[in-house]
């Protein structure tokens, strides 16, 4: 089993990819909404279009990944998201902008979602905490590189040209394919596969108390998330600063989160993640507040506080999944397919809600303060949530 730390690495690479395309478009929309002619609510349907294909296929996803294995599955995932940002270069309106970013939710849930079927086939006890903090490093990494250099370095490079560096970003999603094909492995089966039916694994699953609240949870998180993220460059120019600062002012968070993401999930004790991602979400609400309401060094205080509350949330929730005896390692490709289909319905309301208050209001403040509520909604809940002993010792 000394060959998991390859495949983390391997997975890291894939996941740092999909943040990278995933969060490519926030930097462009100023160039892209002139261009294109389209509204601000047009544009919350393109941020929020991946999602919400993604929710269309990530039941399914979780049910091939568990069926056909992680090597194929997550091959087939990296190729269709680096097609979809290379595909940008052809938009010319809003429709076929819609199409190619929506293109990436068709193999997002591959990664999301064959990620932790990975981390929980090939790891055990402390180290899979360890694990799974290592690997939510990456799309928050992916972000960080998207957010940085893609208004300061790509831009200038491609002429300022948002259609060549859609293509440029695109290569770092199939570098990372080639990586995975050549050298990652499906894990060696020790006990029979179990045919059972999908449909019976998924009213299995939603049966459960925890799954049914962490399903909950994940939608709330994720319509924060994607709609305060997607849209934290543009809120920030509004505030007055340039295309290139407002990209490195948005990877504050990131930068922040990632050594977060990478210690405080193996640091909690799990009887205690509930509470803890209790107050990561009331922390959230306070930064919300603080990021569309302050300036100079108490925005920078925002943006830093709500990189270390929101980083470990999703990392938190997974943990809690994967150690349930219900679920383990051989339903975790289920479990977690059925947690990102329903957290991406949020995740695709969230830029829309954002835009389309935006549109109303002509400004970002009622949308924020909406997304406020909704994370003291979620520390409600996970206080609440019951965590179960881990029973999943043995290898799969």
């Amino acid at each position: 089993m000394r060959y998991r730390w390859v495949m983390l690495g391997l997975v890291w690479l894939l996941y740092a990819a999909f943040g990278v395309v995933s969060r490519s478009m926030a930097p462009l929309v100023t160039p892209v909404l002139r261009d294109l002619n389209i509204s601000y609510s047009q544009m919350g349907l393109i941020l929020g279009s991946w999602p919400l294909t993604y929710v269309a296929v990530a039941l399914v996803s979780g049910a091939v990944i568990d069926r056909w294995g992680i090597h194929k599955s997550l091959f087939i995932g990296i190729l269709i998201i680096g097609l979809s940002e290379v595909l940008r270069y052809f938009a010319n309106g809003f429709v076929t902008m819609f199409l190619c970013v929506a293109m990436f939710g068709l193999g997002g849930p591959m990664i999301s979602v064959g990620s932790p079927k990975t981390i929980s086939q090939w790891f055990r006890g402390k180290e899979r905490a360890t694990a799974v903090g290592v690997y939510m490093t990456a799309p928050w990494t992916g972000s960080l590189i998207a957010y940085s250099i893609t208004n300061s370095v790509v831009m200038p490079l491609t002429g300022y040209s948002w259609r060549l560096t859609f293509v440029v970003l695109s290569s770092l999603a199939f570098a990372a394919a080639l990586l995975w094909w050549f050298l990652a492995r499906d894990v060696e089966r020790t006990e029979a596969t179990e045919r059972t039916g999908i449909a019976e694994v998924f009213t299995g699953l939603i049966d459960i108390r925890n799954v049914r609240r962490i399903l909950l949870m994940g939608f709330l998180a994720f319509a924060v998330g994607h709609g305060f993220n997607d849209w934290l460059p543009k809120i920030l120019e509004t505030g007055g600063l340039s295309p290139a600062i407002a990209g490195f002012a948005a990877s504050i968070p990131l930068l922040i989160g990632i050594p977060t993401v990478l210690f405080l999930p193996r640091s909690v004790a799990p009887r205690l993640r509930g509470r803890i991602v209790s107050f990561l979400s009331l922390g959230i609400a306070i930064a919300l507040g603080v990021v569309v309401t302050g300036s100079g060094s108490r925005l920078i205080g925002g943006l830093v506080f709500y990189g270390l509350c929101y980083s470990s949330v999703t990392p938190l929730l997974l943990l809690v999944l994967m150690d349930m005896p219900e679920v383990g390692s051989r339903y975790m490709g289920s479990a977690a397919g059925l947690y990102f289909c329903i957290s991406e319905i949020g995740g695709f309301a969230g830029p829309f809600i954002v835009g389309a208050i935006k549109d109303l209001t002509g400004s970002f403040f009622a949308g924020a303060f909406f997304f406020v509520a909704v994370e003291l909604a979620v520390a409600i809940m996970a206080f609440s949530l019951k965590i179960q002993p881990a029973s999943d010792t043995k290898t799969s």
